[in-house]
């Protein structure tokens, strides 16, 4: 004989605990993305007075500046659309060995084997970016429609932003 008050509050307490553990999930996804806008932004701004303190601006420190410019713009992109760019993360990193190339020919004058290994580093980076674009452009994945998510048709491709 099934009880079927039993299986009702099972139900009841089920939705009550999944909708509590979403609220706390979501509030603290979006406590730690402002978190980590708010420091992207300062350091950003710290970096930029720094700058103006020493008088001048060298290639570094625009570079720098690109590198946080990507950084809040991930924060940005991953806020809206509760997905991680991989792509912006690779732009920061490609950013990151050319501001260290761009540091150690300027100031070493000498060419040696770390110029091949970082040049050759950042060419690895672009072919992901390669790849990364064509699988997310030929096997598009979920698409988020704020809580509920629905699956693409196979005929369907979603335009990424650049």
């Amino acid at each position: 004989m099934k009880i079927n008050w039993a299986d009702t509050l099972r139900e009841n307490v089920h939705g009550l605990a999944e909708s509590l553990g979403n609220l706390l999930v979501e509030s603290f996804h979006y406590l730690a993305l402002f978190a980590i806008g708010g420091i992207t932004a300062w350091a950003a701004v710290v970096a930029f007075l720094g700058m103006v303190e020493k008088g001048h601006i060298t290639v570094d420190d625009i570079l720098l500046l690109f590198i946080y410019l990507e950084l809040g713009a991930m924060v940005g992109i991953y806020f809206k659309t509760n997905h991680m760019p991989v792509r912006f993360l690779i732009y920061v990193a490609i950013t990151a060995l050319t501001r260290l190339l761009i540091s150690d020919v300027s100031h070493h004058h000498r060419p040696d084997l770390g110029v091949v290994y970082v040049s050759g580093a950042i060419l690895l980076l672009a072919l992901a970016i390669l790849v990364v674009r064509f699988a997310s452009s030929r096997f598009p994945s979920v698409q988020s429609d704020g809580p509920h998510r629905r699956h693409l048709r196979r005929d369907e491709v979603v335009e990424e932003e650049a």
